[in-house]
Order: structure tokens, then sequence, then C-alpha cells
């Protein structure tokens, strides 16, 4: 476990701390992209249970796109070998976003159909708290991207609630520099 490790467990517990993110008996759906920061985020909350004194259920959860790559398996195998609780949830989310009706801004879309199938899956599964694997620097850039090109002083927050209060989205990594999660996912040789 090296100084990376070390610092991201830390960085972490500091914003959880911080901002209040998790409270015992919470139920947390984990997105998974399949990216270094959101298998990060999956591994570093399931394994923090073992050093808090609260307890929380953590279900992974991987939308899948509809391009036909192989990721959906190669995820279900990661889940499947570590014993994660997971679902895959099959789309067309990410055709239908690049579709002629939609050049403009297939990004946005996307997103925002991912979301929505979060938010729906995490009122079936009873979760009230939806893990994101945003990092301080995606919270940087964004608020760059805001301010240079919406005119807009915002970023993503760390903890947002949505539907009143009955859902919260986190983002634990929200302390967390980019590269070391990059050195955490390196080293633990995630797919």
């Amino acid at each position: 476990m090296g100084y990376s490790y070390k610092q991201i467990r830390r960085l972490m517990g500091r914003a959880i701390h911080s901002q209040g993110m998790l409270r015992d008996g919470d139920r947390v759906l984990a997105a998974v992209s399949g990216g270094k920061d959101s298998l990060a985020l999956l591994w570093l909350l399931r394994e923090r249970l073992q050093r808090t004194p609260i307890h929380y259920t953590l279900t992974a959860v991987h939308v899948d796109p509809g391009f036909g790559s192989d990721a959906a398996a190669e995820l279900s195998a990661f889940f499947q070998q570590h014993d994660f609780d997971y679902r895959i949830v099959p789309s067309d989310i990410g055709p239908r976003a690049h579709s002629a009706e939609n050049r403009e801004n297939p990004c946005f879309l996307c997103a925002r159909l991912r979301r929505k199938i979060l938010f729906d899956l995490a009122g079936e599964l009873g979760c009230n708290r939806l893990a994101l694997g945003h990092h301080r620097d995606d919270i940087i850039e964004t608020f760059l991207l805001n301010v240079f090109y919406a005119g807009s002083i915002s970023t993503m927050l760390p903890v947002q609630e949505f539907f009143g209060g009955l859902l919260t989205v986190i983002r634990p990594l929200c302390m967390v520099p980019e590269k070391t999660v990059a050195r955490v996912a390196s080293g633990h040789g995630f797919p």
C-alpha cells in the first residue's frame, strides 16, 4: 500500500466527514463507468466499510451505453471476481445521443439519460446515496468551463440532494487529485 493509497484514503475520508456524505444505514449505489475514477471509488468505499464504525450497503451499477463494446462483460467479471453486489443495465443511450436527431450535443444527452437510469435504479433498489467518481480535477475543470463558456460561476457539488432529499449524490473523491486516483488504479491493476 504506497503513499498514493494512504493519501487517497485520507483525502476521501476528509471529504466524507467534512461534507457528511455517509451515515450509518445508508444504501449506496456506486456508478461505475469502467474508468479508473469510478473503479477506485467503488474499491475504496468497500474497503472503508472495514475501517469505520458506520455500516452502509454498497451496490455497483454500470449503465452499458449500447455501443457494442465488451466493457459490460469485463466489468461483470470484475464485480464477480471481487464479490461486489452489482447491476449491469443495458441501454441504447449512446446510439440515441449520437443519432441524426441530436448532432448538436451528444455528450449532454447521453449524460442526462444515464443519470436518469441511475436515479430510477436507485429508487427501485431503495438507495438513498448515489456515489459518483468525480475527483478534484473534474470539479475544477467544470468550474472553468462554466466560467469561460457558460458565463456562470458554478461547478459540481460534493453533496447534492435530489427529490426533496430522497436521493443524495455524493462525490467522495472531490478532494483527490486525478494523478493520485490514476496511481491507485494502476497499482491495483483495475481493468
